[in-house]
């Protein structure tokens, strides 16, 4: 056990609970254009587009104005449906904004972490991600909200991590932990940065990668022992 005075936390899957978000912004949003045959086939392709894209994006293949639009092109390509993508993600994001369901056990943890410095570093649209934590109970909890679209650079880039370190004059990595679900993204972005990592796991995933992180949870109030 260490004890650390800044916590980095991931939004969307590790505080925030992502799935039911976009099923409810996808659902809102094909019910929009009253497109509603279907609408388990086109979440199921979309799903498998937005992962290789979102994988691109941290590869730095893809940007994330590219990625919006393009998953609902190719959604609409494979599906024949006539429509906007561009206009159409952003209806998308609109909704998407507007989704605030937290993982279980989310508020209980932030609230009992108020002593440290919090900071969120997520990959993301910045009026999205800001809206959905302005929405919620965990709006006042963050010393710094870092998101990718305002920074330019996205997890496991280096800058990002610069960036959050410059905000808060953070001078000793030893101090921080960076907490999250997604060993590509959060674990091999702070890994690749010198800071320990916690691998949020509630799906208890096998990891076939050479990604280690430092430690492991399957449940947030775990983060508390972990870190006491």
């Amino acid at each position: 056990m260490k004890n650390y005075d800044i916590i980095f936390f991931d939004i969307d899957d590790t505080l925030f609970d992502f799935t039911k978000a976009e099923q409810e912004a996808f659902n809102k949003v094909f019910e929009k254009y009253n497109i509603l045959n279907s609408l388990r086939v086109y979440k199921k392709s979309y799903e498998e587009m937005s992962k290789k894209l979102w994988k691109e994006l941290e590869k730095g293949k893809m940007s994330l104005v590219e990625l919006g639009p393009e998953r609902f092109r190719r959604l609409f390509s494979e599906h024949a449906l006539e429509m906007d993508a561009v206009v159409f993600n952003q209806d998308y994001l609109k909704f998407l904004s507007q989704q605030t369901h937290l993982v279980q056990g989310a508020e209980k943890v932030i609230n009992k972490l108020s002593d440290k410095r919090l900071a969120v570093i997520t990959n993301g649209y910045t009026d999205v991600q800001t809206s959905r934590i302005n929405h919620s109970p965990l709006k006042d909890a963050f010393e710094h909200i870092i998101i990718s679209e305002f920074t330019g650079f996205q997890k496991p880039q280096k800058e990002i991590f610069d960036y959050a370190f410059n905000q808060m004059q953070i001078t000793d990595p030893s101090n921080v932990l960076m907490v999250g679900d997604s060993l590509t993204s959060d674990i091999q972005g702070g890994m690749n940065y010198g800071i320990d990592t916690c691998w949020f796991n509630p799906e208890h995933k096998e990891n076939h990668t050479s990604i280690q992180p430092a430690y492991e949870i399957d449940t947030l109030e775990s983060l508390l022992e972990m870190i006491k």
